[in-house]
């Protein structure tokens, strides 16, 4: 019970702020995923959770090609495919504690500096080292899960031939990372964790939500523009090859993703959304960035790690002050606020409140669509 009011005291000001800020919709959205994902906690109780689903799908006999940007990326993404059985090398071995070639340099860890760190023995470092990757690799593979989701509803949903033609291709891509990540874990690190409660909250909000723009929000521009950002961070820090070779291929696909976003919410808020409607998805964008944000305290690992040690608050602290943790967190929403203020969900309503959580300095980033794939995996 106590972990469990913990962690809607650690939510609390999501609700706050859409209270305070009148988000009456936003807080409505919410209180459901947040109600199955903090309390019920169905992500870490369920092996398998049903959620029932209300939208539209969309039919054009006419099959009109209108979009040619989201034609080309078709053309992109069609001869970018990659055989993730083929592809990679698994029979290369991994050691997932060693010294030599590290999953992630000792400096990630959050409490590199903490004395209870310092005395471990260097198979104890090995330890923590790979139940942190661990801990990231196993959020992914489950963002994935939810992105391979999402893409199935906004393919039939969205209204546009091109737009649909495209997300079949991500269907695909996601399956594979899917499949790609849960192999890694499974036969390379033999550890899977479950997965955090606000990501669930934000998968199940965005994925129960009948409205295809917002799913297109949640997944196209949040959790996926963050997991680019992730992917290259951990890409540029690992020196365990197969995972770097996979990161790779994995960051090429997230690359066409987050664009197709931008691509058809830019035009769809443009011209198809009420001011009142934008000012909604404005809101809930912000408390989605929120979530995210708590996403990456690492309580999962914490409690099988660290719980014996240090007080949950004790740990979100320390995690909140780290520097490698905050170059972490930097990179990943470097390729978000950018994507929000290109598809106009960064007025000066809102732009305090990303300052007040150390998110606005990355407003004048480059968008998905000026980004190449070679320079995301350069991280310029």
């Amino acid at each position: 019970m106590t972990s469990i009011l913990e962690s809607l005291a650690g939510s609390g000001p999501l609700l706050r702020n859409a209270v305070q800020n009148r988000n009456f919709k936003v807080l409505a959205s919410m209180l459901g995923p947040a109600f199955r994902g903090l309390v019920q906690q169905r992500g870490r109780n369920e092996a398998s959770t049903p959620l029932r689903l209300d939208y539209s799908a969309q039919f054009d006999w006419r099959y009109r090609r209108s979009e040619p940007e989201m034609a080309r990326l078709y053309e992109a993404a069609k001869a970018s495919q990659w055989n993730a059985t083929a592809d990679l090398d698994w029979s290369a071995s991994v050691d997932p504690e060693s010294a030599e070639h590290p999953l992630i340099p000792d400096a990630i860890i959050p409490l590199v500096h903490h004395p209870a760190f310092v005395r471990l023995t260097p198979r104890e470092k090995g330890r923590q080292r790979r139940g942190l990757m661990a801990w990231m690799l196993s959020q992914f593979l489950h963002g994935e899960q939810g992105a391979l989701f999402a893409a199935a509803q906004v393919t039939e949903a969205v209204p546009w031939l091109d737009a649909k033609l495209f997300g079949s291709t991500q269907v695909v891509d996601e399956g594979r990372h899917v499949e790609t990540f849960h192999t890694y874990l499974t036969q390379k690190l033999e550890k899977l964790y479950e997965i955090n409660d606000n990501l669930y909250v934000v998968i199940d909000a965005l994925m129960t939500d009948g409205r295809w723009d917002l799913k297109f929000l949640g997944m196209q521009i949040m959790i996926e523009g963050l997991a680019l950002g992730a992917f290259g961070f951990l890409r540029s820090h690992t020196s365990e090859p197969l995972l770097k070779q996979m990161l790779t291929f994995v960051i090429t696909d997230e690359a066409r993703h987050v664009h197709y976003g931008v691509l058809a919410l830019q035009k769809f808020y443009a011209t198809q959304v009420s001011e009142k409607e934008r000012r909604e998805r404005e809101d809930w964008a912000f408390e989605v960035a929120y979530l995210l944000r708590n996403r990456f305290l690492a309580h999962e690992y914490y409690e099988e790690h660290w719980a014996h040690a240090l007080s949950r608050a004790e740990w979100d602290r320390i995690v909140l002050q780290s520097e490698m943790m905050a170059i972490f967190r930097r990179t990943m929403f470097k390729r978000i606020v950018p994507n929000l203020k290109r598809i106009g969900l960064l007025s000066d309503r809102v732009r305090s409140r990303y300052d007040d959580i150390g998110l606005l300095e990355f407003e004048h980033c480059r968008a998905a669509p000026d980004l190449t794939a070679q320079d995301l995996l350069e991280d310029r």
